[in-house]
């Protein structure tokens, strides 16, 4: 007699792209920090943290983001529910793309539009994590 397995608790994401999604997330969040000690010590080097810390969330989250991309193409994917995760990721890239361009001018050229913009990464990529680590509601299944 075959017996069916329920993976009750299935990813949205796979576990590799999960790696790369979860560890996007605290170099977002170093990158926040970093601005917000410049903002108060104006020290320069904060801001080459951030920089650096942007540069590897942007590699991490776009290693994702193409497994993501991937994941479109597959209908079993799409039916748990991966293109808000999706476009969130891709939001998350874009917005932290943008941030490197802002912290690329100099230092303080970059200060009150890098920390905003580092918030905002931070914030998308909460909601990404939220997105690719839910359990999904799959349609006729108790």
């Amino acid at each position: 007699m075959t017996q069916l397995i329920d993976h009750r608790y299935a990813l949205v994401v796979h576990p590799v792209q999960a790696v790369f999604l979860a560890g996007a997330f605290p170099l977002f969040l170093g990158a926040a920090l970093s601005d917000a000690v410049y903002a108060q010590s104006f020290h320069i080097q904060w801001n080459n943290f951030a920089s650096w810390l942007l540069v590897g969330g942007l590699v991490f989250s776009g290693v994702a983001l193409i497994f993501a991309i991937i994941d479109l193409f597959r209908p079993h994917q799409r039916a748990r529910g991966i293109i808000p995760y999706v476009l969130v990721l891709l939001a998350v890239w874009v917005v932290g793309f943008f941030n490197a361009l802002v912290h690329a001018r100099d230092a303080w050229a970059s200060m009150p539009t890098g920390l905003g913009l580092s918030i905002i990464v931070v914030v998308l990529a909460c909601a990404a994590i939220w997105l690719g680590f839910r359990t999904p509601h799959i349609r006729g299944a108790t």
